[in-house]
C-alpha cells in the first residue's frame, strides 16, 4: 500500500504512475471519496463533542429545561451514530479501492506493456557453441535418469516432475552452495512456514492481485506460498526494529507452489514451468535512505552466484507493464538455454520500497520517531531453472554434463554420465 499523502498532495504523480502501468483508475473520484469520508468523520466527532457538552449541561438543569435538553441530547446521539456509520461505510468504500493501487513506479523503469519491452542492461559470459546438436533439458534428463515427467503426470497431472539420481545431489548442492555464499554476505538462513494466513499474502501485495495463482487449503483458511518472500516479509510483521540493526537480511529456503493460471500452452514439456519447485530467496529490511543501494547489493549477489556457476546470462530492467503491483523496480537475470536457443528468466530482484512494510506494519525506531522500513527481495537460487541451465550449458558431445568447479565440493562429483 502506498502513502495516502501522495493522493492528497500530489495526485498527478499518482495518475502518471498508474498510467505508466497501463491501468485505468479514477484518481479524482478517489480523492473526492477520501475528502468526503474525512469530512463526515469530522462532523461525527463534532457531534460527539457536542454530546459530551450537553451531558454536562443536563446535570445542571431541572424541570422542563432538563427534559428538553435530554430530548436534544438524544437527537444529537442519533445524528452522531448515523454520521459515524456513514463514515465507516465511506472508509470501507475507499479502502476497497485504495488497496488495489500499485506501488509508485521508479523513474528508471522502462515504459512498455510486456516483458518484450524490458531493456537489456548487460551480458555476461560467452554463449556456448557446440560441434553437435545440443539437447534440451528434457532430452538430457531422460537420457541420464535425472527427470521423469511421464510418471509424475500419472501421479499428479501436468507440470510436475520427479527429480532423480544425480539431479537430487545437484538440487541440494545448489541450496547449500547458495546458503554458504549468502551467509558470507550477512544473510541469516531460514526455513520458513509454507502455509500462511491471508494477511501474509495481503501484506506482500499478492492479494488482491494474484489470487488465481495461489493454492488454498479451504478447510484450514491457509494458503501455500508461491515464494519464500511471503513468510520472510511476515517475519517482522507488527514489529519495530532498531535503526542500528538495519539492514536485516534473510535467506529462506522453501518449496514453492504456483497454479500457473494463464500459462496454458507455454513450456508444456519438461520442468521449466511447474506447479512445485524449490528456491532460496533473499529478503532485506532496510533503511529508506539505503533502499536503492540495497537493491543493487541484492542484485550483485545474484550475479555473483550465477557467475560462479559459469552460466552465460543477460540482465534486463523489467518494463513497467511486467512489474508486480508491489514492486517499484525489478531486475531479471535471464540465462542462455541452448536447447531453446534463447535467454530465459532464472532470477529476479525487486525493490518494493515501503509498499509491503506499510501493510505489514514493519517499522524502525529512530531519533525522529518510528518510520517504515523498505523491503526488497531477490532470487538467490531458483533450483529447478538453475539445474536446467546447468544441464544445457555444460552438456558434452558424449551426453555427459560437466559440473562447474565452484559446485563440485557440494555434489561430490565433477561430471554426470
Amino acid at each position: 500500500m502506498i502513502d495516502i499523502a501522495i493522493l492528497r498532495t500530489d495526485p498527478e504523480a499518482l495518475k502518471a504512475s498508474i498510467a505508466r502501468r497501463g491501468l485505468e483508475m479514477d484518481i479524482d473520484a478517489l480523492g473526492e471519496l477520501d475528502e468526503a469520508r474525512r469530512m463526515i468523520r469530522i462532523e461525527a466527532e463534532d457531534l460527539r463533542a457536542e454530546q459530551k457538552q450537553s451531558g454536562k449541561a443536563i446535570a445542571q438543569l431541572e424541570g422542563d429545561e432538563r427534559q428538553e435538553a435530554i430530548v436534544s441530547a438524544s437527537r444529537i446521539a442519533d445524528d452522531y451514530k448515523a454520521k459515524l456509520a456513514k463514515a465507516d461505510e465511506l472508509d470501507a468504500q475507499f479502502d476497497e479501492q485504495w488497496i488495489r493501487i500499485p506501488n509508485i513506479v521508479d523513474d528508471s523503469v522502462p515504459d512498455g506493456a510486456t516483458e518484450d519491452d524490458s531493456v537489456e542492461i548487460k551480458r555476461w559470459g560467452e554463449v556456448p557453441t557446440f560441434d553437435f546438436e545440443p539437447r534440451d533439458h528434457r532430452q538430457l534428463g531422460e537420457t541420464l535418469g535425472m527427470i521423469d515427467t511421464e510418471r509424475a503426470a500419472r501421479l499428479s497431472g501436468s507440470r510436475f516432475g520427479y527429480l532423480m539420481g544425480p539431479a537430487v545431489f545437484l538440487e541440494f548442492g545448489l541450496v547449500r552452495f547458495a546458503f554458504d555464499r549468502l551467509a558470507e554476505r550477512g544473510f541469516t538462513p531460514v526455513v520458513p512456514p509454507l502455509l500462511v494466513r491471508e494477511q501474509a499474502l495481503f501484506g506482500t501485495g499478492f492479494f488482491p492481485d494474484t489470487e488465481q495463482q495461489i493454492y488454498k487449503l479451504a478447510d484450514d483458511d491457509l494458503y501455500l506460498v508461491g515464494t519464500a518472500e511471503v513468510p520472510l516479509a511476515g517475519i517482522h510483521m507488527d514489529e519495530i526494529l532498531a535503526e542500528e540493526d538495519l539492514p536485516v537480511r534473510y535467506a529462506g529456503f522453501s518449496t514453492c507452489f504456483r497454479r500457473e493460471s494463464g500459462a496454458a500452452g507455454r513450456d508444456t514439456t519438461g520442468i521449466f514451468r511447474v506447479h512445485q519447485f524449490d528456491k532460496v530467496e533473499m529478503f532485506s529490511f532496510c533503511h529508506p535512505d539505503r533502499s536503492s543501494d540495497e537493491h543493487e547489493f541484492l542484485f550483485e549477489t545474484e550475479e555473483s552466484i550465477i557467475q560462479a556457476l559459469e552460466l552465460p546470462y543477460r540482465v534486463v530492467n523489467v518494463a513497467v507493464g511486467d512489474l508486480g503491483g508491489s514492486a517499484a523496480k525489478k531486475y531479471d537475470i535471464e540465462a542462455w538455454f541452448p536447447g531453446q536457443d534463447r535467454f530465459r528468466e532464472i532470477t529476479s530482484c525487486s525493490n518494493t520500497t515501503d509498499f509491503q512494510a506499510r501493510r505489514l506494519k514493519v517499522r524502525f525506531k529512530s531519533e525522529s520517531g518510528n518510520a517504515l522500513v523498505h523491503t526488497l527481495n531477490g532470487t538467490a537460487i531458483a533450483v529447478g531453472r538453475i539445474l536446467l541451465a546447468l544441464m544445457e550449458n555444460h552438456q558434452q558431445a558424449d551426453g555427459s554434463i560437466l559440473i562447474p568447479e565452484a559446485l563440485q565440493p557440494y555434489v561430490g562429483f565433477d561430471r554426470i554420465t
